[in-house]
């Protein structure tokens, strides 16, 4: 049961009954929810303001497990720096050199991205930073990555090439000859054998008898197939790519034609004394980029360290040619 309310009235001296109008009533009523309402809201604001809901609580703690894992993710991504680093040294200094091959310029292996800012979207949070600065890694480890991988290709690109390359270039001695004695003459300043004077001898003779066989001494494919009594007389060219060329002279008789591949040792044709020849042997040459070099540099499939040094002491004495 509502209280009854009472006020004093001066003019009659006694107690009068409070009563209020619907209006009043309304309006007091309004101002108690009013105040309610906004003490309620003011109390709520400062509650969350210094007090967590368990809600907030569980996310906080899930944002700090976050920010924790990409600590540990950028640590791991450092390691990876290093090991792929390591790599790509390995790769231009170690691989590529093996073969001849330039490395990548480290300004392409760092190179960032260009353009638009890729991380827009991502900034804006209390955690911007460390978000943005761990997805620039993966996607500049993602790049390397992609480099080297593409580099490793190349790389057993190169490995199949230089393998072929390792079978084409020179290696053997062009005839089976045990008895070092009988390279009669070397590469070097010698006397011509019928004019008599110095002159530039540009291959290697080998003194065998007539009918001796001639071996390729690389794999390639015979680019020339003469017959002649002048110069070199009845000889054979071999192209054996790379740069590598090789000239068997004063044949007696060849069994390859123009075009044919041939492999290292295949038998070629024969010891003669066609030409300028002044006994049976034969005339070897190596050529590199259109320029005749030593071919005693050219036989280390064929011969021991004693053997090739034996090699080396003959082929450099100053002597007659054969031709």
């Amino acid at each position: 049961m509502a209280k009854i309310k009472y006020y004093y009235d001066t003019k009659t001296l006694s107690y009068k009954q409070i009563k209020l109008s619907k209006i009043e009533k309304t309006k007091r009523l309004s101002y108690f929810i009013f105040s309610s309402t906004l003490i309620g809201l003011i109390m709520i604001v400062t509650f969350f303001q210094f007090f967590d809901s368990p809600k907030e609580k569980r996310l906080i703690n899930e944002i700090n497990h976050l920010v924790n894992q990409y600590e540990v993710l950028d640590n791991k991504m450092s390691k990876i720096e290093v090991v792929l680093d390591d790599i790509q040294k390995r790769d231009d200094n170690i691989y590529r050199t093996i073969f001849e091959a330039d490395p990548i310029p480290t300004s392409i292996r760092k190179q960032g991205f260009g353009g638009i800012n890729r991380y827009k979207e991502l900034e804006g949070f209390s955690n911007s930073k460390i978000i943005i600065e761990t997805s620039s890694k993966i996607d500049q480890l993602t790049k390397q990555l992609y480099l080297q991988s593409k580099s490793f290709d190349e790389i057993i690109d190169l490995t199949k090439d230089k393998l072929s390359m390792l079978a084409s270039i020179p290696a053997i001695q062009p005839v089976s000859n045990k008895n070092l004695k009988r390279m009669a003459s070397g590469y070097g300043y010698r006397i011509h054998p019928i004019y008599k004077t110095r002159k530039l001898h540009t291959g290697m003779d080998f003194s065998a008898k007539i009918g001796t066989e001639i071996y390729a001494t690389g794999n390639g494919k015979i680019s020339k197939v003469r017959r002649s009594k002048k110069g070199y007389g009845n000889y054979v060219e071999i192209n054996h790519g790379y740069g590598y060329k090789t000239l068997y002279a004063h044949m007696s008789k060849s069994i390859v034609k123009k075009g044919q591949k041939v492999k290292r040792g295949e038998v070629i044709g024969y010891v003669g004394n066609t030409g300028t020849s002044v006994a049976p042997h034969l005339h070897y040459e190596v050529h590199k980029n259109g320029k005749k070099i030593d071919p005693v540099n050219f036989y280390y499939n064929d011969l021991s360290t004693e053997e090739y040094s034996k090699m080396l002491e003959i082929s450099s004495q100053n002597n007659q040619s054969f031709d």
